[in-house]
């Protein structure tokens, strides 16, 4: 697995005045880690994750299986080796009110949850607040909450805290809780 997924914690950034969506990651330490810049006028979203922002070295990506889905699956394959890691998928009717995904496995077995932290925030958000009220998910396994992913406030990028500093055991796979991220950032910049 590639170094840049052994942090515990991670700041993501989209750029939000280009033309195409530009994700940045970056370590504690305030370095760059990982980048990925979203491909214009593709039916299928299909995500590259690169150690630099050169795209010398593609380490992740992010695949639909459908074209339009309202419950669209997301596969995440590790580019080195080719290898599934696992898959997200998007709870459709249960995301109008508040953003629910499912965590699966190499095998399409749901291993975890994603979800907005809160309903009546979420609603609040959907119906008055938009993007003045940042979003917050917690992603769980057995009912235990092995990462935070925190919207912070700024009105001229989108940016995101990631913690799996509480998953000390270990149980997650850091590149689905990243690849979650980085989906939570596409559809939150197709929402505003």
């Amino acid at each position: 697995m590639h170094h840049a997924f052994q942090f515990n914690q991670y700041l993501l950034k989209r750029q939000v005045f280009a033309l195409t969506g530009k994700l940045r990651f970056y370590n504690p330490q305030s370095e760059l880690v990982l980048f990925s810049e979203q491909k214009m006028f593709k039916l299928r979203e299909d995500v590259r994750i690169f150690a630099d922002e050169q795209k010398t070295q593609e380490v992740l990506a992010i695949k639909a299986r459908q074209i339009i889905d309202f419950s669209a699956a997301y596969d995440v394959v590790d580019s080195a080796n080719g290898e599934k890691v696992g898959a997200l998928r998007r709870k459709g009717l249960k995301s109008i009110l508040r953003d629910e995904w499912e965590v699966l496995d190499v095998n399409d077995q749901v291993i975890g949850a994603l979800f907005e932290d809160n309903m009546g925030l979420a609603m609040l958000r959907r119906l008055i607040a938009g993007s003045w009220l940042p979003q917050n998910y917690d992603l769980t396994m057995n009912d235990q909450r092995v990462a935070d992913l925190k919207q912070r406030f700024n009105l001229f990028r989108y940016e995101m805290d990631i913690d799996f500093s509480m998953d000390t055991a270990h149980r997650l796979d850091k590149r689905l809780g990243l690849a979650a991220a980085i989906l939570l950032a596409i559809v939150e910049g197709r929402q505003q």
